[in-house]
Formats: C-alpha cells, structure tokens, sequence
C-alpha cells in the first residue's frame, strides 16, 4: 500500500509541475508586455494575470484556494500583509489571492530562474541578501511601493518554517516598513501547503485544499521604531495562536 501511495504522489507532482509549466507558457508573453509598463499600472494588470493564472491552474491540481478575512482590506487602504511560510507553494498562492495588487519580497537567486524567475520578478522587490546595501534598498523600495497605493505582502520569518513550531520567530524588515509607512500590518495564516509538499519527502506532492486567513489589521498610526519590537511581537503572537487554534 506504501509504495503504492508513493508511486500515485509521483505520479501527482509531474502531472502537477507539467500543468504549472504549460500555463506558465501561456501567461510568459502576456507579462513580458506588462513588464514595460510604469508602475503602479504594471502591478495593477501583473494582478490580473496572475489572478486568472492561479485561478485556473490551482483547481485542476486538486488544491482549491479560499480566503477568509477579506473584509478586513478597506478600499483605499495599503497593508503590509504578513504571511507564515511553510512551503514553496505559498508564492504563487498567496500575491493572488490578496484583495489588489501588491508586491513582494524576492530573493536575487530565483530571479535568475529562466522564464519563471522572469515572471515573478516583474511583480517582486529583489534583494540580494549577503548585501546590507541591498536589503537596505529593498526597505526604501518597499515604502515606495505602499506609497503609489500598492500592498506589500511579506514572509517576515524570511524562509520556510521547516520544524513543529507554529512560526519562526520574525525579521524586523516588514515591521519597519509599516511603521515609517504609517501602514497597518495585515496578518495572514496559510493553511495545508505543507501537506501538498512535505518537508521530509523528495519528489513527493499531495493535493491539498488551502486556507488562507486574513485575520484583524493591526494600526501602526504614531508608533515608532521604538515599538517596533512589541508589534513584531504581537504580530507574531496572534498568527501562532490562530494558527495552533485552527489546527486543534
């Protein structure tokens, strides 16, 4: 029965990584266009595409996405969404599902990716992480993105959370950016993408339905940097408790 198990989830992940590359393809030119366009146009229509994409693509690999929470985006608002980060999946999953455009943070190396690196980084902020010049950078940039009226959504624990806990403890760089910006931080909790590509298993993929939880947004109106770590602190509390809740 094992080996059968194993033999289906291989079977599952090429079929799921040829349908990711096919449509890819499809959505490769229309990007390329919008890439040339000035910002924040480009992020607007970057959110479209990629709307339709993950719209299309997650259903046919069995991984539905829902959203709770979306109530909490007020029209004419700029979040600095935060997210848990438990597997590659949450990428594709997560920009496209927050309530209008926003950006990213990515790393230098994905970028160099061939067509997917390009894909992604016309919707992405790239910082090359050995560099303190660079993530000093990607901060300035971040607060221009959330000043042309665009969301940012980050991964403050800065890599996938591979252990039992709940979440790694988080970096400052998203909690600085909300409070210079004035911005409230919107915490998100992504549920199952674990489950679709296990942390202990190689050339292994289980469908999964996903979650994604939005939950109550988080002023920073008159903070300073001197509060910076009770809100990461509090940020941090309230997406592990949700997140161990949910999982009772």
């Amino acid at each position: 029965m094992n080996i059968v198990r194993s033999i289906l989830r291989r079977i599952y992940l090429v079929y799921a990584m040829t349908l990711f590359t096919s449509t890819m393809l499809v959505v490769f030119l229309p990007v390329c266009v919008i890439s040339l366009l000035p910002e924040p146009s480009r992020a607007r229509k970057l959110h479209v595409v990629f709307k339709l994409w993950m719209g299309f693509f997650m259903p046919i690999v069995f991984c539905p996405v829902k959203r709770n929470g979306t109530r909490n985006f007020k029209k004419g608002e700029q979040y600095v969404v935060v997210l848990n980060h438990n597997s590659f999946v949450d990428g594709s999953i997560s920009s496209p599902w927050i309530p209008g455009p926003n950006k990213t943070l990515l790393k230098v190396e994905i970028a160099k990716v061939p067509l997917f690196g390009k894909i992604f980084k016309t919707a992405a902020i790239l910082v090359d992480r050995k560099k303190g010049s660079s993530r000093q950078q990607s901060l300035i940039k971040m607060q221009e993105v959330l000043d042309m009226g665009i969301h940012l959504c980050l991964y403050p624990e800065g890599t996938r959370n591979n252990t039992n806990d709940p979440l790694l403890p988080f970096h400052d760089g998203a909690f600085i950016v909300a409070i210079k910006a004035q911005k409230p931080v919107m915490p998100g909790v992504i549920f199952n993408t674990r489950k679709i590509l296990p942390v202990n298993k190689k050339l292994w993929a289980t469908p999964n339905p996903i979650r994604i939880d939005f939950l109550e947004p988080i002023p920073t109106a008159g903070l300073t940097l001197n509060d910076l770590q009770a809100l990461k602190e509090n940020v941090h509390r309230i997406m592990a408790d949700h997140f161990t809740l949910q999982n009772k």
